[in-house]
């Protein structure tokens, strides 16, 4: 098996949970997982590092403009999504990346990111509980589904739900990738949902 590069999307406001918890999903899944499955990078609107909910820093490992080839896309949500709704450059980076990658992710707000970009017309999707109707109004043919932990919309996109709900989704993802043990090795290491 060869080792697939997932990006991780970092942007200013973005939520914690949202990006770091794929992070750490495709990252522990790549340590462990047999054959190393898994590589991650981060990819930022620029080269100066994004501050996510709370302070949080990303120094990106790539732009927009220099992103190298990835199979995986992360697109994390958060307040900041918002401000780039309108982003030219963003909207054409998703769309291009997604005729390419082998699957295209967004967790929370991320789904708006994907409706405005025109890639969930048409299909069903879901994002954070309180933004169902941002998510409809953005693009009214997108079959806002509500309630589940995360919604296949097409062949290579799915949409979670709110900020943990990326890590159930990641944990699929790794699965349908790398198999079953890759998960388990990975909800073991860290103990997700362990009561």
């Amino acid at each position: 098996m060869s080792t697939r590069t997932v990006a991780i999307l970092a942007f200013d406001d973005m939520e914690v949970l949202d990006f770091a918890g794929p992070y750490e999903v495709f990252n522990v899944a790549g340590e462990l997982g047999e054959g190393r499955p898994f590589e991650v990078v981060t990819v930022g609107l620029t080269g100066e590092p994004a501050i996510g909910r709370g302070g949080f820093t990303v120094l990106p490992d790539h732009r927009l403009a220099d992103c190298p080839p990835v199979d995986v896309l992360v697109v994390p949500g958060g307040a900041g999504t918002r401000a780039l709704l309108d982003h030219e450059e963003l909207g054409t980076f998703l769309r291009e990346r997604y005729a390419a990658v082998e699957l295209l992710m967004s967790v929370c707000t991320g789904a708006m990111l994907l409706a405005r970009a025109g890639l969930l017309a048409g299909l069903p999707a879901t994002t954070h509980h309180t933004t169902y109707d941002e998510l409809a109004a953005i693009d009214p043919t997108v079959s806002v589904e509500r309630g589940p932990r995360f919604v296949r919309a097409a062949d290579r996109l799915w949409t979670s739900a709110g900020v943990s709900a990326g890590v159930d989704l990641a944990l699929e993802v790794v699965e349908r990738l790398a198999g079953r043990a890759a998960r388990e090795v990975t909800v073991a290491e860290m103990e997700w949902m362990r009561a």
